[in-house]
């Protein structure tokens, strides 16, 4: 879908013919292996999508498919060479039209995430940060099931939602784009009844973390996400770790002399927090020792 968006640019409102061909498909991340039979799947998926866009200024809601048609030229697939044409729904043209909702999505970011959860998440809050005094939304928690696509009768407790699917979601829209989610649940009794978003825009520094992430292979991206990689033991010359602090759970964790070491606690945890990183993880010791090598000290 984004794809299709991201090609069709700016006359994405227009009715017109637009076309991709197979190869230029391919040399996409995580799209290397698509074939006729893959595509057609793909395309009667989206021919059923529908979209529902509510035009607050004239005061309706508009609902539509995503697509009108599509079609598959496959006169020289002996070659490799097979053409994609696509025409968009009326719907989503006049939606196109008015808003702004698709001109803000981070395309590198969308290929990257690799979760269909972690996708429909970050679509809708992209949609919704260049409004004005928004920087939060308030989901029952039936709404955030449906916008995360969850089927009915699966995860049908919240603990298994949050944990499973919403977590998992956050951390890696907060790891590869230039946005920081939270989610805060409201519990009526011991209930939770709604659960609200809400998302910051990275600083600078954050932003240029997020595309070096993009940069780097996807393989071993979810470890380096949860703080699990692999990596070299730091050196750290002339600094010797001969003070301790307890940033978890009573367990004992160098860090280097001069430094405040109940500070070093705080940021500590508040990395771990900003990266969704439990500090009760086995790794936990791993992931102090790198954040100490890459402090400032």
């Amino acid at each position: 879908m984004h794809l299709l968006i991201g090609k069709a640019g700016g006359r994405m409102a227009e009715d017109v013919r637009h076309e991709l061909r197979l190869a230029d498909i391919k040399k996409i991340d995580g799209m290397r292996n698509h074939t006729r039979a893959t595509l057609r799947r793909l395309f009667i998926e989206l021919a059923g999508a529908v979209i529902v866009f509510d035009d607050t200024e004239a005061q309706c809601e508009i609902i539509g498919g995503f697509l009108d048609r599509a079609k598959l030229d496959y006169r020289h697939e002996v070659s490799g060479d097979l053409l994609v044409a696509w025409w968009f729904g009326g719907a989503f043209r006049e939606m196109a039209e008015k808003s702004c909702h698709w001109a803000i999505l981070d395309r590198q970011t969308v290929f990257a995430l690799s979760s269909k959860y972690s996708i429909l998440l970050f679509q809708h809050v992209a949609s919704l940060v260049n409004l004005e005094h928004v920087a939060s939304k308030t989901f029952t928690v039936a709404e955030l099931r449906a916008l995360l696509g969850v089927q009915d009768g699966k995860l049908g407790r919240f603990s298994n939602l949050n944990q499973r699917v919403l977590q998992p979601a956050i951390a890696e829209i907060n790891q590869t784009s230039r946005l920081t989610l939270t989610a805060t649940p409201r519990k009526i009794g011991r209930t939770v009844a709604s659960v609200t978003i809400a998302w910051t825009e990275k600083p600078m520094e954050g932003k240029q973390q997020a595309r070096r992430e993009l940069d780097r292979p996807k393989v071993g991206r979810k470890a380096r996400r949860d703080g699990t990689a692999e990596r070299a033991a730091p050196r750290f010359p002339r600094i010797r770790f001969d003070h301790i602090t307890r940033p978890a759970h009573g367990r004992t964790f160098p860090i280097p002399s001069g430094r405040d070491r109940d500070l070093m606690a705080d940021d500590f945890r508040a990395w771990c927090k900003s990266k969704g990183i439990p500090l009760d993880a086995p790794t936990i010791l791993q992931t102090w020792t790198g954040f100490v090598g890459r402090a400032k000290l």
